[in-house]
Formats: C-alpha cells, structure tokens, sequence
C-alpha cells in the first residue's frame, strides 16, 4: 500500500480565481463554489538489484524480464549463459489525488506514474527512463472514468513480494481506460478492447486493434469475518479485420472467469491470498499476456484459445519489522499444437524475508525459481536473488 500524506485546505474564491485565470472565484461558464477541497500526494522510490541465472540464454539486455519477473520472457530451446546482474530504480513512483463536494456530489481524481517498462536514456551514462501513466482517472457518484485496474482484476489479491508483480504467470493484471459502474459491492464496466492472436503462419503474435465493441467486465465482492473474496467475469469480442499480413479477417467471442480473495488469521496481520482463473479467449488479461486471445489456423480463421492459471500466497508477519511471503503460481494454455513457439505452460516459486527498520522503509531479499515450456517441448528455467530497498513517501 502507497503511504499518503494530505493536504486538506478551502479554496477561497480568490485562489479558485486565480488559478482559473479569472477575477473571482466564478468559473467563465458561471459560479461555482469550490468548498472544501483535500489534495493527497504520494508514492515510493525503490531500488531492485537482482542477480538473475537463466538455463537457455540470457534475454536481450533491454527485456523487461531483465528488471522484473515476466514469465513470458523465460528464454527456451537455448544455450545456458552466465548468470547476468541488473540494478534500476524504475518502480519508484509518485501520485496525485483530489477529492471534492461538487453540487451536493463527492468527486475524486487520481493521477500516477512510474517509469517501468519505458525508454529513455541508457545504462552507459544517464540511467534516465521516461515518466509512464499507470492512472488518469476520476469518479462522480457512483461512475468511475479514465484509466485505471480492469474491474476483472483484484489488486488487494496480489502477493506482497519484492518482485514488481510477483505471481505474473498466472494473475490478472490490467490498466486500461474504461467507464464503470459502481453499486455496492457490485461494479460492471466498459473497458478498451485489444486482440492479440498467435499466427499460425510465423508462429509470432498478431496485435490487432480492430474491436467494433469494448470488452465487458462485471465483479461482486463478496465481504465476511473471515476474509474476503471477490468473483469477476469478462465477455470480449477477438477480432482480426482484412490483416494485410497474414491475410486473416475474423473474429470470434471470449470469456473469463476469476475468484480471488484474502484471508486474514493470527493477530499479527497475516494472511492467505489466492486467485483461481479459466475462461476461453482471456489472452492479454492474464500473466501479462503469456497467452494469446486465439490463435489462428492454416484458413485464416481465429479460435479463442483455452487459458487457466492460480497462485496462492502465503504472507507472515513474524512481527513489526519482519514478514515473508511465499508464492506458489501456475499457468497453462490449451494450444492445438501446430504453432510450435507458443508458451504452453509457466510456473514459479518464491520466498521472501521483508525487514523494516522504521516505520516506511522496506529492505527486502527474495528468492525465485520458475519455468516455461513451449509446444515444441523446449523449455527453459530461472533462479533468481532480488534485493530490493524501498522508502514510502
């Protein structure tokens, strides 16, 4: 969780004024009566430090895998390399957020970056990266606008480790721009639609961005004495039109479904989190794309492809200063065979010891063992340290 500090402050009519731009605290369209306003601000700075050992050859320097966990990037069919030493502060991060009575209603915004999986300079000289939106998005009653986590994801699930995700075989995990319905402990949205196919023909993926309709997500969080615990679906559309590449225009219909949840025991702040997905066409949602929506066949047609995957986490608070999690995840997919590179099945493990000497900073040490395999029967492992040291601000 982000540690946040507010400021809670009334916009008087000459402030609103001059930040506006005008002469008094109405607004050019009419008046407006700011209220009482708060502005929260936040984040982290990390450092990672991770020794990795791959069996079948090092990814390309520039790898996002090199700098976190990404199972899809597990190189396979290789020859073993030295083992390779990476440092980067990319995750730290920071955010802006408001919350405000506008006419009687309460609306919020929120906005977040961070500078992973971003170019900017290089490892030589400057080490500098490119600020990378994660939220831009506000809320007016019971409706949420912009982008943020898919209603399909339970972030509260994730494992508290020192990786940047953790168990990212097999979770679900998207930002993306949608308009959302809340009610409750009920929520359905619209959220951007993105197809990606394996290609039958070069047995590479295939990203279309030719969806007519968005993808549709609904959850129920379902809140006992004992934990809670969350059921979410998905309906999306998987589409390829007049592809000039490959030749192929079709589409076909996707689904998921995940439960997750969070059980707290002892008195000490443990816990238990698990999550639990399947569905026909999930590609991108889960293990950060590891599998594809469809795959396509030697007629140019596209079939929703069959995913499913779980991990559970278990997370000990020895005391105030010392935790560990350990992660157990897993995650295959029901390939027809004929494309040989495509991923068929990761999995990982791995346990950490968190020590914070003062209230916001985290010293954490972790260690990770995981694998691919493809449908080929190439596979490949990694064994990996990772220090990671950070401070909340």
């Amino acid at each position: 969780m982000l540690t946040r500090k507010a400021i809670r402050f009334a916009l008087l009519p000459v402030a609103a004024g001059a930040l506006l731009g005008t002469s008094s605290g109405a607004l050019a369209a009419g008046s407006w009566d700011a209220g009482s306003f708060k502005l929260s601000y936040g984040g982290y700075i990390k450092l990672d430090v991770l020794y990795s050992d791959y069996s079948d050859g090092n990814p390309a320097s520039n790898s996002i895998g090199r700098d976190w966990y990404v199972a899809s990037t597990t190189p396979v069919g290789g020859d073993d390399d030295d083992a390779v030493l990476d440092a980067h502060a990319q995750q730290s991060r920071f955010f802006f957020a408001t919350e405000a009575d506008v006419g009687g209603k309460k609306v919020t915004s929120r906005f977040e970056f961070d500078f992973m999986v971003s170019p900017g300079g290089n490892e030589r000289v400057s080490n500098s990266y490119n600020p990378r939106m994660r939220h831009a998005f506000f809320t007016y009653d019971k409706f949420l606008f912009g982008q943020t986590w898919s209603t399909f994801q339970n972030v509260s699930a994730l494992p508290d480790t020192v990786d940047f995700v953790g168990a990212s075989d097999s979770t679900i995990f998207v930002r993306q721009a949608q308009v959302r319905y809340t009610t409750g402990n009920f929520a359905i949205a619209l959220e951007n639609p993105e197809t990606t196919v394996s290609n039958f023909a070069t047995s590479g993926r295939i990203d279309a961005d030719d969806n007519n309709v968005p993808d549709l997500a609904a959850r129920y969080i379902l809140k006992t004495g004992f934990g809670d615990f969350w059921a979410a679906g998905l309906v999306r559309q998987l589409k390829i039109q007049d592809d000039a590449a490959s030749g192929i225009d079709d589409d076909d219909v996707g689904y998921g479904i995940s439960l997750s949840g969070k059980i707290p025991f002892g008195d000490k702040g443990s816990d238990f989190r698990f999550m639990g997905s399947f569905g026909e066409g999930m590609g991108r949602y889960m293990g950060l794309n590891l599998f594809n929506g469809a795959e396509s066949d030697a007629s140019g047609n596209i079939d929703a492809l069959e995913s499913y995957g779980a991990f559970g986490a278990l997370r000990l608070v020895w005391n105030s200063s010392w935790r560990s999690s350990f992660v157990g995840s897993i995650a295959e997919a029901d390939n027809s065979g004929d494309i040989g590179g495509a991923t068929k099945k990761a999995w990982s493990i791995s346990g950490n010891v968190i020590y914070s000497p003062v209230p916001g900073i985290d010293l954490g040490l972790e260690l990770r063992y995981a694998e691919r395999e493809v449908e080929n029967g190439d596979d490949g492992d990694l064994t990996r340290v990772q220090f990671g040291a950070r401070y909340n601000l």
